[in-house]
């Protein structure tokens, strides 16, 4: 990791990707601030990490906490991967709730985040790196709204890094797309209602996907993106590593 950047801010920390690029970036050195509701789960990270994690337990959608976390805490690198579960359902078994649960958590919160790293902002030769989904490129039909809410954070991304050109402020903006996988609560979800739509186990649809990506994988993703100051707009993560989208 880059000397120059000591501190990062990780959103929904407490499980999943999050918890993985927490555990990379504190294992290279840096202090995490971290970010989630769940305070049971974000003590058991800081039991896990030590002193190099900095729980902070709170609504990541929430436009106060990303200012004040922001401004405390001066975040060199800020990553972006709060979000819900969505809802696992065919279109018209869906809810409008249902169907919008990710554009209200995910989108928003990145939404939230991006808005407050420029208007503070950030120190030049910062990064964002915002968290999307392999699904914003070939749908989701089973996830409500999910893929067009994680299509929309690559949109946002795009228009931060406009405006930070724009304003000379030297804030780099990434997005990272990880691939379905069946070792996070919500990638195990989505492989279960999946196979099942296919007639197939859940090992068997697991065997047909390639190489399965780890929330380890994605902290070191991370770390790569962090720390190449010519890092390309967008990529994708999957089992087989990380390539450029475009």
């Amino acid at each position: 990791m880059s000397e120059s950047v000591q501190t990062a801010v990780v959103t929904g920390a407490s499980r999943g990707f999050g918890r993985g690029i927490a555990t990379a970036l504190v294992g290279a050195g840096m202090r995490v601030i971290g970010v989630a509701r769940d305070e049971q789960a974000l003590g058991e990270v800081r039991d896990e990490l030590g002193d190099g994690f900095v729980a902070v337990v709170a609504d990541a959608t929430d436009e106060a906490v990303a200012e004040k976390v922001i401004r405390v805490y001066q975040p060199g690198l800020l990553v972006l991967n709060a979000g819900a579960s969505p809802h696992a359902a065919p279109i018209h078994e869906q809810t409008w709730e249902t169907f919008s649960r990710n554009w209200v958590v995910d989108t928003k919160h990145a939404f939230v985040w991006v808005g407050a790293a420029l208007r503070q902002p950030l120190a030049p030769g910062s990064t964002v790196i915002a968290l999307s989904s392999g699904a914003a490129l070939n749908g989701s039909p089973l996830s409500g709204g999910y893929a067009g809410a994680k299509s929309t954070i690559r949109f946002i991304r795009s228009y931060a890094a406009a405006e930070s050109d724009r304003a000379e402020l030297g804030i780099r903006f990434v997005a990272l797309l990880p691939r379905l996988t069946p070792v996070t609560g919500l990638g195990a979800d989505a492989v279960a209602a999946y196979a099942a739509r296919e007639g197939k186990d859940v090992e068997t649809y697991i065997a047909g996907m390639g190489p399965v990506l780890t929330p380890e994988q994605v902290g070191k993703a991370v770390l790569e993106l962090a720390d190449d100051p010519d890092s390309a707009a967008e990529y994708l993560v999957s089992g087989a590593g990380l390539g450029k989208i475009g």
